[in-house]
């Protein structure tokens, strides 16, 4: 999906796209698909080396897992955590939507686990990240497929 993942941001920046690493807030460990952190992230470990503090992590993306359980995880549990530990984008591509979607989460309220803008589009239209070190980063047709019926 990202071909970006593993590699530096930005020709040689000092982010990448990580995965299969957890995300920890709390004490809670969270399993992005994949998150956009410092390259290195050993400075960034938690107490227990579990995976990354949340506060090293700009952008997660999740890809909506099949199944009830994992819909609601994706869709408003990780939601509401990824606000709560002030991650500052979250991206949700869900092809359990009927038409496809992609959500776009910025502006963390991390009080009120929520989120100050919540923008959601069907597959065929573009959603570009407005911050952080992969803004202009575009999640589009190439990435979800065309526009569904």
């Amino acid at each position: 999906m990202f071909e970006e993942c593993g590699e530096p941001l930005r020709g040689g920046g000092e982010y990448a796209c990580h995965q299969g690493v957890n995300v920890i807030h709390r004490r809670k460990a969270w399993i992005p698909d994949a998150f956009v952190a410092p390259e290195d992230t050993q400075p960034w470990g938690d107490e227990d080396d579990l995976g990354v503090r949340a506060e090293a992590v700009y952008l997660i993306v999740d890809v909506v897992s099949p199944g009830k359980r994992n819909q609601d995880r994706d869709r408003v549990r990780k939601l509401r955590e990824y606000a709560r530990a002030g991650i500052p984008t979250y991206v949700v591509i869900d092809d359990y939507d009927a038409q496809g979607s992609v959500t776009l989460c910025t502006g963390p309220r991390p009080d009120k686990a929520d989120w100050e803008d919540i923008h959601r589009v069907y597959y065929g239209t573009d959603v570009t990240i407005p911050e952080g070190p992969a803004k202009g980063f575009v999640i589009g047709e190439t990435i979800t497929g065309p526009r569904r019926s």
